[in-house]
């Protein structure tokens, strides 16, 4: 992918790499769109559902603690046993000392790609949109409204400070835990958690959030139905990458192989040797390609509607 580094200074990145102590950070926001909007938010047309979990996370770690097999416990990277830095008092590494200077001049490059894009789309759809917050952390982190979190959870996205969490050492995880490598592999991470700001801001998530939680797992349960929309999103960012001339031969391709690789059904079977579909929390691999294909062949975010679909 084709990118320029930024001159640093946007207000929404806080970087609390470098950080002591402190008690947790939060950076305010939030707000819903109503009608009227081009992105699907059909979570009525199921007529039940469940109520989201509060942190949506891009990694294996909640299909392995969901499965019941091997990996950590959600429960062990959220809570007040997370030591975390604070972000009240962000102390960003000096670049000079920073070993991943280059990658989080890329992180924030897509950050705010695709922040622009949806800001746009909102725009032109006449509606509000609240910019979201990207944090880079270290270890563990404070939020303000999802609890604590340590890096074992992977990318994040937490709607109660409307900011997307990323521990940069995850780029480096997914090549050699998750054999998902590339630049556009983590471009796609990114824009799948702005996917879920998204989400926040047209109102998909509050009416998630209303409906039964015994309808949330399992092959077609909401959760599923929401990480979906969320890779279709991402497709839709990246059919803009495209428009501008910026992707470069096989990013889409590692796009590919990132969606496949986060596969519900492919991560049990490596967990546990086993795949329970009615475990299922983020969609299977075919699935998770398929969804991202979507938004990036339609690039339109009104091809999304995972919600009103009978077959995902």
């Amino acid at each position: 992918m084709k990118w320029k580094r930024g001159k640093g200074g946007n207000r929404d990145v806080v970087d609390v790499r470098g950080a002591r102590g402190g008690g947790g950070g939060g950076f305010g926001g939030g707000g819903g769109l109503g009608g009227g909007f081009p992105i699907p938010g059909g979570v009525g047309r199921m007529g039940g559902g469940a109520g989201i979990v509060v942190v949506i996370v891009v990694l294996l770690i909640n299909v392995l603690g969901s499965s019941g097999g091997g990996g950590l416990e959600v429960g062990n990277a959220f809570g007040p046993q997370a030591t975390a830095p604070g972000a009240e008092n962000p102390a960003p590494i000096p670049r000079s000392e920073d070993p991943d200077a280059d990658l989080k001049d890329f992180s924030v490059y897509v950050f705010e790609d695709v922040q622009s894009t949806w800001q746009k789309t909102f725009a032109a759809a006449g509606r509000p949109y609240d910019r979201a917050k990207l944090v880079l952390y270290s270890g563990a982190v404070s939020t303000n409204g999802c609890g604590s979190a340590s890096s074992a959870v992977g990318p994040f996205y937490c709607p109660g400070d409307d900011s997307v969490y990323l521990d940069l050492s995850f780029y480096k995880e997914m090549a050699d835990q998750l054999g998902a490598s590339g630049d556009f592999a983590w471009a796609y991470v990114i824009a799948h958690e702005m996917g879920h700001h998204v989400q926040n801001e047209s109102g998909t998530a509050a009416q998630v959030a209303k409906a039964d939680q015994d309808e949330q797992t399992g092959a077609d349960g909401l959760s599923v139905r929401t990480e979906l929309q969320a890779d279709c999103y991402a497709g839709v960012w990246a059919s803009t990458v495209y428009e501008e001339g910026d992707l470069e031969e096989g990013d889409i391709k590692e796009a590919f192989g990132a969606a496949r690789a986060v596969g519900d059904d492919r991560l049990q079977k490596q967990a546990t040797g086993t795949v329970q579909p009615d475990t299922f929390t983020h969609g299977t691999s075919q699935q998770r390609r398929a969804w991202f294909d979507r938004g990036y062949r339609s690039a339109d975010p009104g091809n999304c509607d995972t919600f009103g679909a009978d077959d995902l």
